[in-house]
């Protein structure tokens, strides 16, 4: 699965190549091309983001709704028995505390169930969103002639930012 480089990571390889690339340009006698590219708006802007997010609201929707009337009902039994308490005799206020409980580990087993399969599904997303922005990168720059593409920086000139290429890329193939 290819991921994203860390900042922190990416930086220092952009340095570093942009080092070997400035100590060799005086021989080729021509600059080097340069672009950048931010990742995260890509990830969270482009039209197969969005279309990815919608398709795992819909995929999780059913789950999230179960979970959320069983926290109504959890939350009802709970009011009901603090209402009821001063009159109930012991054996019964145990036997509801015991269904609340029991009730609420269950709420817990499954909404940490939900939690994981929805972050799981969501990595997957992810890592097919990012492979297909790195293609589209990886043909733009050879299209372009780049000599380096730099996915993350601290600062960018507009004038080497190449994300909207990217996106217009990305949404045009998604349709």
């Amino acid at each position: 699965m290819k991921t994203l480089i860390p900042p922190h990571k990416s930086l220092t390889a952009a340095v570093l190549a942009a080092a070997a690339l400035c100590t060799t340009a005086p021989a080729q006698a021509q600059p080097a091309r340069i672009a950048a590219v931010n990742s995260e708006r890509i990830l969270r802007d482009s039209q197969p983001a969005k279309q990815a997010q919608n398709k795992l609201a819909q995929e999780f929707a059913e789950r999230n709704r179960e979970l959320q009337d069983m926290a109504r009902k959890i939350r009802a039994l709970a009011d009901r028995l603090d209402k009821d308490a001063a009159t109930l005799d012991d054996t019964e206020r145990q036997r509801r505390q015991r269904e609340v409980a029991d009730l609420d580990r269950e709420f817990q087993l499954k909404q940490r169930a939900f939690r994981e399969d929805l972050q799981r599904r969501r990595n997957q997303e992810l890592a097919q969103l990012v492979e297909r922005a790195n293609r589209v990168i990886r043909q733009l720059a050879e299209q372009r002639k780049y000599d380096l593409v730099v996915q993350e920086a601290i600062y960018v000139n507009p004038r080497i930012d190449i994300t909207d290429d990217v996106m217009k890329a990305l949404n045009a193939s998604s349709k």
